[in-house]
C-alpha cells in the first residue's frame, strides 16, 4: 500500500471515519452473494501492488480460498521499497516487506501460495504498464479466478495493476478496492456499486486476516521524522470487517 509521499493525492487528506461505512444499511446488504458467484473455483491469482494489499484487500477470501485447497498464485509486483522514502534504504525495505509478507500468509492459512515476484519500481508501475500487461498474462492464463486492485483506486500502482490485469486476459477478474475506502463515502457516486459482490468472512477468516495484518509493522507503525505510520488505526479499521467487497 505504498505511497509517494512527495505527490499531493486525495489519500493523503482526512478520509471517511469506519463508522460512517458501518451505518450505511446497504453496505451490509449488497446485491448479490460473493461466495456464491464464486463457488466452483478451484484455482486463483491475485495481484497485488504492493505487498499488504492483497491482505487488506481480500486477505479473508484468501484464507478461505487456501482452506478449500484451491491452487493460489500470488504476483507482487513491485517490492513496495518506497513507503519509507528517504529514511530507509529501498533494499533492506524490500527485504523487510517481503519477509512480511510470508509471515501474513502463514497467518492466513495460506503458506502454499505460489508468490511471483516481478519486482517492478514502486511508485513508477504507470511508465511500465506494457511490460506489466506482457508480464501477467502467461500468469494468469489456466486459473479460474484473477483478483486485482480496482483500476480506480486512486492510487497509480493499484490503477495501473488493475488495468495491466484486465489487458493481461484472465479467464475471469474481479477487482478489489484498498484506498477507496478512504477517500470515498457511502453512495459515493464515483464508486461502480451496482457491480459490487459482497463477501462474508466466517469469523475464523476474519481473525486469520487480522493477524495477517499485523504482519506488516513497516506499514502499521510509526516510520518516524514525522510521517507517521502508512496505515493508521483509522485505516486498518476498514479491513477488520466480517466481509470484503469485489467488483465485477
Amino acid at each position: 500500500m505504498s505511497r509517494n509521499a512527495a505527490t499531493v493525492h486525495p489519500i493523503d487528506a482526512p478520509g471517511t471515519d469506519e463508522r460512517t461505512w458501518a451505518a450505511w444499511p446497504w453496505l451490509s446488504t449488497l446485491p448479490g452473494n460473493g461466495l456464491a458467484a464464486l463457488a466452483g473455483v478451484t484455482s486463483a491469482v491475485v495481484v497485488a501492488a504492493h505487498p499488504d494489499d492483497e491482505v487488506l484487500g481480500v486477505g479473508g477470501l484468501i484464507s478461505l480460498l487456501a482452506a478449500s485447497r484451491a491452487r493460489l498464485r500470488l504476483v507482487a509486483v513491485t517490492d513496495g521499497e518506497r513507503s519509507h522514502r528517504g529514511h530507509a534504504t529501498p533494499a533492506a525495505l524490500a527485504r523487510r516487506r517481503t519477509a512480511e509478507t510470508a509471515a501474513a500468509l502463514r497467518a492466513l492459512g495460506a503458506q502454499a501460495v505460489e508468490v511471483v515476484r516481478l519486482q517492478l519500481p514502486d511508485s513508477g508501475l504507470a511508465r511500465r504498464e506494457d511490460e506489466l500487461t506482457a508480464a501477467l498474462a502467461p500468469l494468469v492464463a489456466d486459473f479460474d479466478l484473477c483478483l486485482a486492485p480496482w483500476d480506480h483506486d486512486l492510487h497509480p500502482d493499484h490503477e495501473t495493476a488493475g488495468r495491466a490485469a484486465r489487458r493481461a486476459g484472465p479467464a475471469a477478474l474481479y477487482y478489489y478496492p484498498v484506498w477507496m475506502w478512504h477517500w470515498a463515502a457511502p453512495a459515493d457516486p464515483r464508486v461502480p456499486w451496482n457491480r459490487a459482490l459482497r463477501i462474508p468472512l466466517p469469523p475464523r477468516a476474519v481473525a486469520r486476516k487480522r493477524a495477517a495484518i499485523t504482519c506488516f509493522a513497516s506499514q502499521t507503525q510509526d516510520r518516524g521524522h514525522g510521517l507517521g505510520p502508512v496505515l493508521a488505526p483509522a485505516v486498518i479499521a476498514h479491513f477488520t470487517r466480517s466481509m470484503e467487497v469485489l467488483f465485477r
